[in-house]
């Protein structure tokens, strides 16, 4: 070996050495969201300063209300305020990880007859945005379809057929389905589509008294979209001694879990209405336990 040789080795050697000691690979990554609906805010304008106000890294859209539309009261299919949303948001560095249709806590997914034309609603205003995930509420289906029969077969061919049309556009439909971390792998087997994921929510976990830590890890993590991190509305996150978030994200740490966290709730009960307030305190006790974000100061 000639003496240019070696020190190309040796150069080499201690570039890996350097780019394995800074590699960034190992840090674990999560980011924090709520909800615009929650915030009284649901596509207006304000939210994207809201969320920097409230130093959130992101914000959940909702896709408008469906009452007795046709289809959701969406003002992103309007190419004016596509503009003008998304050039805030990019403006302020504020994320739009996903879009939310909270019509469906409502509606029936199962009955709707144009429940394609609704999705590929909310894939246009994904892309518009950004967003990668579709969050897909299924509690106004009834429970009907939860047990064997027509209406569970009639779920799981939409739900495989939506997925497949998310899947198409490199996009998931993350759906709450109100079932316990088994029920829910199995239906995911059901449905076979890889744009279907589960929705996870802190709140239906403890509600019904089971561990959010054991559901995640039954749930594993190839199968959790995205986590709104909140509870039914007491008191804020910091102060609810319902649950132990420290464990949730050694558990989330442990299973090589990184993405959005998502406030929706965990307001307090006497003082609701003050979002700032409420939203403000979750997201900053999500920061403190996610991010070490008091020991970085």
């Amino acid at each position: 070996m000639n003496e240019l040789t070696l020190k190309k080795c040796l150069l080499t050697g201690v570039f890996i050495m350097l780019s394995a000691w800074f590699s960034p690979v190992s840090a674990q990554q999560y980011r924090v969201a709520a909800c615009d609906w929650m915030m009284l805010k649901r596509q207006k304008l304000g939210e994207f300063q809201l969320a920097k106000d409230i130093h959130a890294d992101g914000i959940e859209m909702d896709m408008g209300p469906l009452g007795k539309r046709e289809l959701f009261e969406n003002k992103l299919r309007d190419e004016h305020f596509q503009q003008l949303f998304r050039r805030t948001a990019d403006s302020l560095g504020i994320a739009v990880p996903s879009m939310a249709m909270s019509g469906f806590f409502a509606q029936s997914f199962l009955t709707r007859a144009n429940y394609r034309a609704l999705i590929e609603d909310c894939l246009r205003s994904m892309e518009v945005m950004g967003a990668k995930v579709a969050f897909l509420p299924l509690g106004g289906s009834g429970n009907e379809w939860k047990t064997p029969g027509e209406a569970h077969d009639e779920m799981v061919r939409r739900l495989h057929e939506v997925g497949e049309m998310a899947l198409q556009q490199g996009k998931t439909i993350a759906i709450r389905t109100t079932l316990d971390a088994r029920a829910n792998l199995i239906l995911l087997k059901e449905v076979n589509s890889e744009g279907i994921k589960i929705y996870f929510n802190l709140q239906d976990a403890v509600d019904q008294g089971l561990c959010p830590c054991k559901e995640l890890k039954t749930l594993g993590t190839k199968n959790i979209a995205q986590i709104h991190a909140s509870l039914t509305d007491s008191v804020t996150l910091d102060e609810d001694p319902r649950i132990d978030l420290h464990k949730v994200r050694k558990t989330l740490d442990k299973m090589g879990w990184s993405g959005w966290l998502v406030v929706e709730r965990s307001r307090n009960a006497k003082d609701v209405r003050n979002v700032r307030g409420n939203f403000g305190r979750n997201v900053a006790y999500l920061k403190e336990v996610f991010l070490d974000e008091k020991k970085k100061e």
